[in-house]
């Protein structure tokens, strides 16, 4: 059996755009997932308490929906590299600028403006238009396998980053680096992958530009509300429904679910970015069985049955009485949280009309991080209290299993093109 029949076929049909995205999603993941295990530790070693820390983060959110929205929904109409490197220039500027100061004013318009990324997950305008030009470079039967590849590839860069994070800066610290100084370097190393990032993008094809693959009316401006025709109200709906399951997901991100663990158990940051290495190496395995699942019970019904029990394993974490047993419930939730992810991606691409996909990725990775923005306000004053410090799981948890339960009764009927003609 040859090499190249051992590759998974949907990834064998590629072409070189495709796999710079891949490359470009790896990069910058791995950035987000070192700066995610350490942001906090950082925030706080520079004298911020935790509640003016969840506001930094909060805010480093709230401006991250202006300038996605900006960006994604113009780039299919100005150009998706040009707004791909925009974002890139915008996450080194803010990296620096966190290394620079620590001013909370200065902080937050640092992290307002720029792109910086507090849970190891996406932020700025990156996935919607990575998302939107996979979709064009990738033929409808393999978009959901592509995706659940794309995902997995983003799984194991942040779980490599998570790792690294926690490794250098206590390793830095033995060896008699400051706190503040070792979590810094992270901080700058964040800065320098958002150049490389720019860089990247820099070498992908006009060919993931809309008007390479739309019909000849495609380049003429878009007649529309930011992007959005006929699909409208399919975006507008599930933006909402994406907008709750982030807002309860912003309760537990890595930045908080990494200082949970250090107040309840005091765990140190070598043993998180371990813990949060695995996480993520079982999330992004995860996407790979979603995409088969996917092709026999169908996308809507994949997100929902996977997601309902990680959600019910995430309120059971702070019900553990040991770090281990805190631990293996964290893992097994992981194992089949982000199931959901690449069907999730792959659902909206295809409901949407196929030159609104840009602005649909935009407008629903928006409302995804405006739910996660306003949550980490309010986690910091949890944190704040001793006592309260669990109640962040069993908020997200509930408001994740509502948001499954919605989704399943808005969307049950509405199904993609390749699935339409399954009984």
């Amino acid at each position: 059996m040859s090499a190249a029949t051992l590759f998974p076929a949907a990834l064998r049909t590629l072409t070189s755009d495709a796999w710079l995205l891949f490359l470009t999603r790896f990069t910058r993941l791995f950035a987000y997932g070192s700066l995610s295990v350490i942001l906090v530790f950082y925030l706080v070693s520079l004298g911020l308490s935790e509640s003016r820390s969840g506001l930094v983060l909060t805010l480093t959110l709230a401006g991250d929906i202006v300038v996605s929205l900006y960006l994604t929904t113009r780039a299919d109409q100005f150009g998706r590299r040009r707004m791909l490197q925009v974002g890139a220039a915008l996450m080194a500027l803010a990296g620096l600028a966190f290394a620079l100061t620590s001013n909370l004013i200065y902080l937050i318009i640092a992290g307002t403006i720029g792109v910086i990324s507090p849970s190891g997950h996406e932020v700025g305008p990156f996935l919607s238009i990575e998302q939107a030009s996979l979709s064009h470079l990738t033929p409808p039967s393999s978009r959901t396998e592509v995706f659940a590849w794309y995902t997995l590839t983003g799984s194991m860069a942040t779980a490599l980053g998570a790792l690294f994070g926690g490794v250098v800066t206590q390793a830095l610290q033995q060896r008699s680096m400051t706190p503040v100084a070792s979590y810094r370097s992270i901080v700058i190393l964040y800065a320098f992958l958002g150049i490389v990032l720019a860089c990247l993008f820099a070498r992908i094809s006009s060919f993931v530009e809309v008007n390479k693959h739309s019909d000849g009316d495609a380049a003429s401006p878009i007649n529309s509300f930011m992007g959005l025709g006929k699909s409208r109200s399919i975006v507008l709906k599930l933006s909402g429904l994406f907008a709750l399951d982030s807002f309860a997901g912003g309760f537990v991100i890595q930045s908080f679910a990494a200082y949970w663990f250090y107040l309840r158990f005091g765990a140190e940051p070598r043993t998180l970015g371990g813990i949060f290495f695995w996480a993520n190496v079982f999330a992004g395995i995860s996407a790979l069985l979603a995409s088969r699942l996917a092709s026999r019970i169908g996308l809507v019904h994949t997100m929902v049955v996977t997601h309902l029990p990680s959600n019910l394993l995430l309120i059971a974490v702070p019900l553990m009485p040991t770090l281990s047993l805190a631990v293996l419930v964290l893992l097994l939730r992981f194992s089949i949280s982000q199931m959901d992810v690449p069907t999730r991606q792959s659902y909206t691409m295809a409901v949407v009309e196929e030159r609104e996909r840009s602005a649909a990725g935009g407008f629903t990775g928006v409302a995804r991080t405006t739910g996660a923005a306003i949550s980490p306000l309010l986690a910091g004053f949890l944190f704040a209290r001793p006592g309260l410090i669990n109640l962040p799981f069993y908020i997200a948890g509930t408001l994740k299993v509502v948001y499954d339960v919605l989704l399943y009764f808005s969307f049950r009927q509405l199904r993609p093109p390749e699935e339409a003609s399954v009984k």
